[in-house]
């Protein structure tokens, strides 16, 4: 009954705050929505907790008798394992807390109800994914956060650049969708069923075989694995289908932590762990994988180090730490993947409504070049950053401990030196560099932010954009805007999610990455390689120590940047002007797409409308049948003159004309 509650309870909560609207009105909304998500949250916890402590095993819980056609049948059921319990923490832990947060941002909005309507639905949605036990309900999942992460991209649609993020989002997940629906018709025509237990367990046998596929003989299994990662690279935002995750900033704050956090990015990741047993039959696969995420994990990483959006910043920092996860999940080691993806989940969405809060305090203003000297005036705020920055950044002290990310992070990086694969050393190497990269531009955030001169004080940028009344503007002797701190009901999930960052990786890596207690946890559900795990522990010490100096090393340069000399990034930027262009300008994808696709895609509609459409249908159908009896109402209209000499020629023509018809006709 308990999976039944967590699962449906945000969708009835988006039911009634969705129809409901404003006839319910705001307070409502919130309560209905908000209860229900704790709701979850709080029962998903002992599911979790239990698979923990060994005393939950795996199940199915039957809801109803889905689709029943020909060869195709399937029920919607639930599937609950080590693996789904993970996600259902994850998700409802951090959507639970959103949905807090939303409270206090969201308080002056007009559109409330729908907010957090589509909040819940999305939810709804992503748990519906997790606790898939076919194929054909993972991707009513699937498409569903797709829907709700339009809705929530695009809440604000008066907002011209929200409606484009959010086409944006819709068009390139759709891309991906593609290949995931390609990679389940492929699946059900090898495997027969859609079945995800049926198909796992059939997985190993079809290993070697070869299928058609465009034309050529193709190994099979690499094929299906190869299309269904299409899928978890749209979602998940991996190199090349990337580039609509830095636009859904435009929604948002709390709509940033939901979906860049701990749901829609990571349901590639999620994909990928649930149908391991797949990838693992095939070693192509499994190395486009692990580049893939590799790639993603240094690409997305340099462009972090340039934006001033603090929310850019962050969702290339989601984007850089998918990729750790992906190559991860290629090296084998999945359950490092998903350790990764359990601590990211919290010290992210920290991250995400921290810098929330400090947009609602700075009057949603994004550029942190307009920040500065903010510790004091926010300080709560400030800690709850700090803890996310060193849980992301890794700080820990190897053999003694440290914060999430230290756990985590350094895991997936050690494991994959541990792999002894060529595709593996290139990972760790890759891995290593974007730790170096992560600490620079997350404490350069930091820096930026809350150390320095405040920038706001006598900004411009800022004060045309606050409205005082007389009485704050006389009482306000700097001239400048004061920061405020954040209402309870953000700094309660901030600090929530600050316990998380700190304590996650503690309390739990046992479960993820401990070979013993790692193949007890995950058995059943997650294909778990205990000697690779086991491996970690017999690298070299330089290996164990390498991601804490690149962390040191990051956080030294952008000290003395950032902190000690604030002239040195302007004279860098000038010195490696061709570089710092190519990072700000996010390699030119945007660019490459807009040249390659965009305009063709454009001028192809403009062809088909104006020459095809309008030139050619129109013309020769619905106007040129129009033109056409127009025109022969027109001659027609001359002969009902009213005179009775104009009938009487008409008669007299139309007898000559039978008349001629008859002697023709006799002669023939």
């Amino acid at each position: 009954m308990a999976i039944q509650l967590i699962v449906f309870l945000p969708l009835l909560a988006a039911i009634v705050a969705g129809f409901g609207n404003r006839i319910i009105g705001n307070f409502p909304a919130k309560i209905v929505t908000t209860g229900a998500l704790f709701a979850a949250c709080a029962l998903s916890w002992p599911i979790f907790l239990g698979f923990v402590s060994g005393a939950n095993t795996a199940e199915v819980v039957p809801v109803l008798t889905w689709i029943v056609s020909g060869d195709l049948t399937f029920d919607w059921a639930l599937r609950v394992d080590a693996l789904t319990a993970v996600m259902l923490v994850v998700v409802t832990t951090v959507s639970a807390l959103v949905h807090l947060y939303s409270w206090g941002y969201m308080d002056e909005d007009p559109d409330q109800p729908r907010f957090f309507a589509y909040l819940s639905l999305f939810t709804f949605a992503m748990l519906m994914l997790v606790t898939a036990d076919n194929l054909v309900q993972m991707f009513f999942g699937w498409e569903g956060v797709g829907l709700a992460s339009y809705l929530l991209i695009g809440f604000w649609f008066k907002k011209p650049s929200a409606n484009a993020a959010a086409i944006k989002a819709f068009v390139v997940n759709r891309v991906g969708d593609l290949g995931f629906m390609l990679g389940i018709f492929g699946t059900f025509l090898v495997f027969g069923t859609v079945s995800i237990p049926e198909i796992l367990e059939a997985a190993p046998a079809m290993a070697g075989s070869t299928i058609t596929f465009a034309g050529m003989r193709l190994d099979t299994m690499t094929i299906l694995c190869l299309l269904l990662f299409v899928g978890a690279m749209g979602k998940s935002a991996q190199l090349g289908l990337h580039t609509w995750l830095p636009d859904a900033m435009e929604g948002p704050t709390p709509v940033s932590a939901l979906i860049h956090a701990a749901t829609m990015v990571t349901a590639g990741v999620f994909m990928v762990a649930r149908l391991s047993p797949m990838f693992e039959t095939s070693e192509v696969a499994l190395m486009v994988v692990t580049i893939v995420g590799a790639c993603t994990a240094i690409f997305a990483a340099t462009v972090a180090l340039v934006q001033h959006d603090i929310k850019r910043v962050i969702a290339y920092s989601t984007c850089s730490q998918l990729g750790y996860m992906f190559f991860a999940a290629g090296v084998g080691a999945y359950s490092a993947a998903m350790f990764h993806l359990f601590t990211h989940a919290f010290f992210k969405a920290l991250l995400f409504l921290g810098a929330g809060s400090v947009i609602h305090a700075m009057h949603h203003e994004q550029d942190m070049r307009y920040y500065g000297g903010l510790r004091k005036q926010i300080p709560l705020t400030f800690w709850a950053m700090m803890a996310g920055t060193l849980a992301i950044t890794g700080v820990g002290i190897v053999g003694l401990g440290g914060f999430a990310g230290f756990y985590s992070k350094d895991a997936i990086i050690e494991v994959a030196f541990a792999s002894g694969t060529e595709t593996g050393q290139f990972a760790f190497a890759i891995g290593v560099l974007a730790a170096l990269l992560t600490s620079f531009y997350s404490w350069r955030l930091m820096f930026l932010t809350f150390w320095g001169t405040p920038r706001w004080i006598q900004s411009e940028h800022i004060q045309h954009s606050v409205h005082k009344t007389p009485e704050e503007a006389g009482a306000d002797q700097t001239g400048g805007y004061h920061p405020h701190e954040s209402p309870m009901t953000m700094l309660i999930p901030l600090g929530i999610l600050s316990a998380g960052a700190i304590l996650a990786g503690f309390l739990f890596h046992n479960q993820f990455v401990e070979a013993a207690e790692g193949a007890a946890f995950w058995a059943g559900s997650v294909a778990f390689d205990a000697h690779l795990m086991h491996a970690i522990h017999e690298v070299p010490l330089w290996v164990k120590l390498s991601s804490t100096v690149a962390m040191l090393t990051g956080l030294s340069i952008a000290y003395f940047m950032y902190f000690r000399g604030t002239d040195r990034p302007a004279r860098l930027a000038a010195t490696f002007s061709p570089l710092y262009t190519f990072f700000f300008n996010k390699w030119y994808f945007d660019e490459l797409y807009d040249r390659i696709f965009v305009k063709p895609a454009f001028w192809f509609g403009r062809l088909f409308w104006k020459r095809g459409d309008e030139g050619t249908i129109d013309r020769f159908g619905p106007n040129g049948i129009a033109a056409v009896i127009a025109s022969g109402a027109g001659v027609a209209k001359r002969f009902q003159s009213g005179y009775l000499y104009t009938y009487a020629l008409v008669m007299l023509l139309g007898l000559a004309a039978a008349a001629t018809w008859i002697i023709v006709q006799g002669a023939s």
